[in-house]
């Protein structure tokens, strides 16, 4: 699935396109592997934007970038055999051919849709945005927000594991009631309603120590308002600013808030915590294992439903972490 072209607003189906090649040849040193699940974040349509610069530079006619997992089918590789499963920067195709470096070994026995979540990329962000620099203790406040998404559905339930009070804000009254009801949020607002400011402040009568921002725009700056004293808040996305080609300015409040709160606002990538994703992956498992994480899955089949999977990701329809299974 290549780029066909970049998207001048909104993201649309048709700024890809399916393109047929032949399946390439591992040279010296290299894996051959074929993908079997890919994971569509909302951070890819910042790279499609050109705002993520660890992204690289968007190239039309360029195989659209992506994580996923894939088997390996021809090694020339030290460590690597026919038929492993590993985590690897597939792309959205079938075949894609790495270097060792640029692949992990996967637990076969372990459920794919959990690879590529709680225990993937998604699992990592959530992990070390909220541990190492959100720093919840028990009983404060946490705010999450895209809180139904593929990373805030599990930094709010984390939260909780960790003995945090977690509000989350999400964009529709079902997934306020799929927050409370089934994914043990304290509480839910939705950030469409007509009276969102109100039911955000009664939502959050000690404040926000917390914050784990996903959105940017109104709801960081509807957070901005209600932290507390020494609060802090984990930058990890600005979905609210993706998918249009005029983002919006900075939120009101910064830096004033800031400084009278004393509040600490940091950005971070998982990339940051590369040698430390085993500690993570065990205390997630051991989560998981004992039910206090139940992670979601949104999947579609087929390499051909890539692109609808991405439009419908920003558009808010899915749950959880999107995946194409191919």
């Amino acid at each position: 699935m290549v780029i066909a072209a970049l998207p001048e607003d909104r993201l649309e189906p048709t700024n890809f396109e399916l393109a047929v090649a032949g399946i390439p040849e591992p040279g010296p040193g290299q894996v051959l592997c074929r993908t079997t699940a890919i994971t569509i974040g909302a951070g890819q349509r910042a790279g499609l934007q050109g705002s993520a610069s660890y992204a690289g530079a968007p190239k039309v006619g360029g195989v659209m970038g992506g994580s996923g997992l894939a088997r390996v089918e021809r090694s020339n590789a030290a460590g690597f055999d026919e038929g492993d499963l590993v985590r690897a920067p597939t792309g959205w195709q079938d075949y894609s051919l790495h270097e060792p470096a640029q692949l992990e070994g996967a637990d076969a026995g372990v459920d794919p849709a959990h690879l590529l979540g709680p225990l993937g990329v998604n699992g990592l962000t959530a992990y070390f945005g909220l541990t190492e620099i959100g720093r919840p203790e028990p009983d404060q406040t946490v705010v999450v927000s895209a809180a139904a998404g593929s990373v805030g559905h599990l930094v709010g339930q984390m939260a909780k594991a960790l003995g945090a009070r977690v509000v989350g804000v999400a964009g529709s009254d079902e997934k306020c009631r799929l927050l409370v009801d089934e994914l043990g949020f304290d509480a839910a607002v939705n950030r469409r309603s007509d009276d969102f400011r109100d039911e955000f402040k009664a939502a959050t009568p000690d404040r926000i120590d917390v914050y784990f921002d996903n959105t940017g725009g109104p709801v960081l700056e509807s957070a901005l308002f209600r932290m507390a004293v020494g609060g802090r808040i984990a930058c990890c996305g600005v979905v609210s600013q993706y998918d249009t080609a005029s983002p919006a300015g900075g939120p009101r409040g910064v830096p004033g808030l800031l400084v009278n709160n004393r509040v600490t606002m940091q950005g971070f990538l998982v990339f940051d915590y590369a040698d430390r994703y085993d500690e993570a992956r065990t205390e997630i498992g051991r989560w998981i294992d004992e039910g206090r994480l139940n992670p979601r899955t949104t999947s579609y089949d087929g390499l051909e439903s890539a692109p609808q999977a991405f439009v419908d990701l920003l558009a808010g329809v899915t749950v959880g972490t999107t995946v194409v299974q191919l």
